[in-house]
């Protein structure tokens, strides 16, 4: 119910965004990449679009509604700070106070996901980062927000991400997962460690 009214709030900015993001780049403003959920199910979790060339395609107003999906993409195994990858600064803004995560709040108004759990990562992530750990983690459901996300972010390695992981499934309680959520927000407005 929190999660859909969020997203009910945040609607409005998330419009402004997904037009701005349509403007600068040419493409559909939403994609979706496909995660492993719960269970080992696939989510197609939303983002909005921070990656594209610098000469972006002639703009056409039906790809404006359209979600642009993304299987098995590519994944380097650490991020770099700027991301080459992010050709806009308006994107690079996105992305360093998470503004291209909210449209995931769907995901957790669906049931799909939870406001507090491990990050959904990719088949090849969980294939090559997480070995024998995935199974412990994917009997839950992911998360918005998580661990990892409120101690280093971008900034941390493969292996620092799956201990936190499995330190959260593994000492789940309500005041971590308040903790977590109420972390998160500051994170997210200072933009700290995000790239």
């Amino acid at each position: 119910m929190a999660a859909f009214a969020a997203l009910v709030f945040l609607t409005p900015a998330l419009a402004v965004a997904a037009a701005a993001i349509f403007l600068l780049s040419g493409r559909p403003p939403l994609i979706a990449h496909a995660r492993v959920g719960r269970y080992g199910k696939r989510i197609w979790m939303l983002k909005l679009r921070t990656m594209w060339q610098a000469s972006g395609p002639r703009l056409e107003l039906r790809n404006l509604f359209r979600v642009e999906r993304i299987g098995q993409a590519w994944v380097p195994s650490s991020k770099r700070r700027p991301d080459p990858r992010v050709t806009s600064r308006f994107a690079a803004l996105c992305r360093r106070h998470s503004i291209d995560e909210l449209p995931q709040l769907w995901h957790v108004a669906s049931g799909e996901m939870s406001l507090v759990g491990p990050r959904p990562v990719t088949a090849l992530e969980f294939d090559r980062w997480y070995g024998h750990a995935a199974a412990e983690i994917l009997l839950w459901k992911p998360g918005l927000t998580g661990l990892w996300q409120v101690n280093g972010r971008s900034a941390l390695s493969y292996m620092q991400r799956r201990r936190l992981d499995l330190f959260l499934v593994r000492h789940w309680s309500v005041l971590l997962f308040l903790k977590i959520l109420v972390t998160t927000i500051p994170r997210v407005i200072g933009g700290k460690d995000a790239f």
